[in-house]
């Protein structure tokens, strides 16, 4: 691992390898951090590709859950083709495997709490709105915490329009 990580680093001077506990990057300080204790496994050295790729394609933050599933994916296919650089075979099902964390993350925060419709998040914020019931939500903006999905209150004036009964 930490000869990988060497290699990488005189190839990439403007991005840091740091031993750590866990396989990260960092956009503030463009360090890509990597657990070396793992690295007699083959999914640590395709966790320090794919982080490395993260720096190289210049991930800084993301604005929607979707998005960050975008980069994920660009990260994991630019991976890919690090790998063949550096004659390594990354695993089709461990990428998948990857991705798919985060589209269930992604899916249980979709979930509307009050009908269970799977809906789509409000443009740029943390909130989510069903198009079913107008349950509007607010889901925590870290992805590495929980799904929890705290219902907002809606305004007065959406009830406004209302006839009782409906």
């Amino acid at each position: 691992m930490r000869s990988l990580a060497k290699t990488l680093s005189s190839t990439y001077p403007h991005l840091n390898f740091v031993p750590g506990t866990s396989f990260y990057w960092s956009p503030e300080t463009k360090e890509v951090f990597y657990d070396d204790t793992k690295h007699t496994e083959p999914s640590s050295i395709w966790s320090l590709l794919h982080e490395t790729s993260h720096g190289l394609l210049q991930h800084t933050t993301y604005s929607a859950d979707l998005e960050l599933l975008h980069l994920e994916v660009a990260a994991w296919d630019h991976a890919l083709i690090l790998a063949k650089t550096f004659n390594i075979q990354i695993s089709d099902d461990y990428v998948q495997d990857c991705l798919d964390t985060y589209r269930d993350w992604l899916y249980r925060r979709s979930l509307c709490p009050g009908c269970g419709a799977q809906c789509l998040q409000n443009s740029g914020s943390n909130f989510y709105r069903c198009f079913n019931c107008h349950t509007r939500w607010h889901v925590s903006p870290s992805r590495f915490c929980r799904s929890y999905r705290a219902q907002a209150k809606r305004p007065a004036a959406v009830f406004a329009d209302k006839k009782p009964g409906f």
